[in-house]
């Protein structure tokens, strides 16, 4: 877009606009961050300029640091850039944008608060985003299912742009980087392949949106023809559901990050990942959340449930070297609210994982009652547990399959890594008993501390 007169700012406009004081414009202007060379103005992106600046200020990166990547790698101009490649156009203030699109100036800040947006300055792409909200509203749609729904889009796309970014940036910009590539040149062939993928973003996102929607659509099915499956209770807060709810994590990861380090374990829960992926959508699961190796997962009954976390369990003791796997299942009312799941069903599936040892799959009463026979699946009564942060008692299951073949594995006790005999790098025996380690590292760490390893027996 080309800039004229009416178009450049004073110093004392910018300053009023950005909040900096006319002299630091000046120093900015000093280390080239601001401004063009032989125009004593300053352009409307000067702004974001500076707004940028502001943001890396409070993340305490220095003036220097700043304008030395933006002398190397173009780091400002870059970004605004991206951000706004025609030009930054008008912008509104909220009474002027509710006048335009004819919407209730309280909800219209409802709505960018649920979205997560603090500018006060509307442009282009929020006066679209509120005329689409007008439309939804006028439709019948209730403004509390709005704002939940506009929640559930603020935090869904912050997080897949947060991996557009992230991605590029470590295996493009850091691959790029890696074959000597600087300066000038660095930033070319970085937007170079930058141009080649911002065109297949959006459709890439409404492919994904589209597979999502279809298994969603399905699963909606249940709550219009198996009423006793899932319950819709409508509140104030959300919708409750009855549901399978089941954790699964590794039993050892702790031990395995601290001794194999992030990278190391970061590799084995990529994997793990992989397969409870794949055996999830076997059986009509969806993971609606994951912290480190932990997954939790949801079901619309729990015989799904319990025969996807008897496959999670059989397939990773068949990875080569793997640490153990085990889990919980439980069936109980959760609330949706927000594009979650909350409600003390949650906790109570949570606090039966942690009574899992290595390779077991437990079930609480309410899941084995509302399952009754699962062919060729033994449950085994464990009695009743007093859990942390439950009042009652909790009455609780053991399932195994029948098909579960436990072949000839050996624990390292440093790690948890399970393997084969043939797999075993090092072998030590300690009062009678032979220990196998899946490599130097554990071994060391081993007779460094001897006494802080727990030693079990052979897995499985």
């Amino acid at each position: 877009m080309a800039e004229d007169s009416i178009s450049r700012l004073s110093a004392e406009e910018l300053s009023a606009v950005t909040g900096e004081p006319v002299e630091r414009l000046h120093r900015l202007r000093s280390l080239q961050l601001i401004g063009s060379e032989g125009d004593e103005g300053f352009a409307p992106e000067d702004a974001e300029r500076i707004r940028l600046i502001q943001f890396l200020e409070r993340r305490e990166i220095g003036l220097e640091t700043i304008a030395r990547g933006e002398r190397d790698e173009a780091t400002l101009s870059s970004v605004v850039q991206f951000l706004f490649p025609h030009g930054l156009g008008p912008t509104y203030s909220l009474d002027q944008a509710v006048d335009i699109v004819g919407l209730d100036a309280e909800v219209a800040r409802r709505l960018r608060d649920a979205a997560g947006v603090s500018d006060d300055r509307i442009d282009k792409y929020d006066l679209e985003m509120l005329r689409n909200a007008k439309v939804a509203l006028d439709a019948g749609f209730p403004e509390a299912a709005l704002l939940q729904l506009a929640r559930v889009y603020a935090d869904a796309l912050e997080r897949v742009a947060e991996g557009e970014v992230h991605l590029f940036h470590f295996y493009v910009h850091e691959g790029l980087k890696s074959t000597g590539l600087s300066g000038r040149e660095l930033v070319d062939n970085r937007k170079s392949v930058q141009a080649h993928l911002l065109p297949v973003v959006e459709p890439m996102i409404r492919y994904f949106h589209r597979l999502g929607l279809a298994k969603a659509v399905r699963a909606d099915m249940v709550l219009h023809l198996a009423p006793n499956l899932a319950r819709p209770v409508q509140t104030d807060s959300g919708g409750q559901l009855r549901l399978a709810i089941l954790f699964v994590d590794m039993s050892s990861y702790t031990p395995l990050t601290e001794v194999m380090g992030h990278a190391t374990a970061a590799r084995i829960v990529e994997r793990f990942s992989e397969l409870v992926r794949e055996v999830a959508a076997r059986f009509d699961g969806r993971i609606v959340d994951r912290v480190g190796d932990a997954f939790l997962l949801i079901f619309p009954e729990p015989r799904a449930a319990v025969s996807c976390a008897l496959a999670i369990e059989t397939q990773t003791a068949q990875e080569p070297q793997f640490p153990a796997v085990r889990g919980a299942v439980h069936w109980g009312e959760v609330l949706y609210q927000q594009g979650g799941y909350v409600g003390g069903a949650l906790n109570i599936a949570s606090r039966a994982a942690t009574q899992a040892t290595p390779h077991q799959i437990l079930i609480t009463a309410a899941a084995r009652a509302e399952i009754g026979v699962l062919a060729q699946v033994t449950f085994t009564p464990l009695g009743t547990r007093r859990l942390k942060g439950l009042i009652e008692e909790l009455e609780l299951f053991e399932v195994r399959s029948e098909h579960r073949r436990s072949g000839e594995r050996v624990r390292d006790p440093v790690c948890g890594i399970e393997m084969a005999p043939t797999d075993v790098a090092a072998r030590l025996v300690v009062k009678g008993r032979e220990l196998a380690f899946c490599c130097e590292r554990c071994l060391r760490a081993f007779l460094e501390a001897p006494q802080g390893w727990k030693v079990t027996g052979p897995a499985g």
